[in-house]
């Protein structure tokens, strides 16, 4: 069988689950056959249901309940999340990479610039955006 992390572990069967989610087994079926929860299945073919899979359970009950949100938009709503989440994940590995790459080539410039001197050259002003005021050096000509 296959490692889970301990919130991710199936050990619920349905009757189980819905008792702690407060539905009817029934609706949580309806919720599966939908789409909206996935529960592992054991070689028998019966629903194990996770913690992570019951925190589900109970957002789409909460957005149905005291948001008035239909099935249809509660499934707009967790994919959305769902990319949210995939694009947050893709943005701090890319993140990572450049601070990396950013590392790298500091290393690199410190060990071609050993014993040379380089230039000093300051930080623009922050008021050099561009957006037709005057400029900060126009004060100093």
């Amino acid at each position: 069988m296959a490692q889970f992390a301990p919130h991710d572990e199936p050990k619920y069967v349905i009757s189980i689950a819905a008792r702690l989610v407060n539905l009817h087994p029934q609706t949580l079926r309806h919720y599966e056959s939908l789409g909206l929860v996935r529960p592992q299945r054991t070689k028998g073919n019966r629903r194990l249901y996770s913690e992570q899979d019951l925190e589900r359970i109970r957002l789409i009950t909460r957005l149905m309940n005291e948001l008035g949100v239909n099935l249809a938009g509660v499934e707009v709503i967790l994919n959305m999340t769902e990319q949210m989440q995939a694009l947050r994940a893709e943005m701090a590995e890319r993140e990572r990479e450049l601070l990396a790459e950013i590392a790298r080539l500091r290393q690199a410039l410190a060990r071609a610039t050993r014993g040379h001197v380089m230039p000093f050259s300051p930080p623009l002003p922050a008021d050099t955006d561009g957006a037709g005021g005057e400029q900060w050096w126009s004060e100093r000509t």
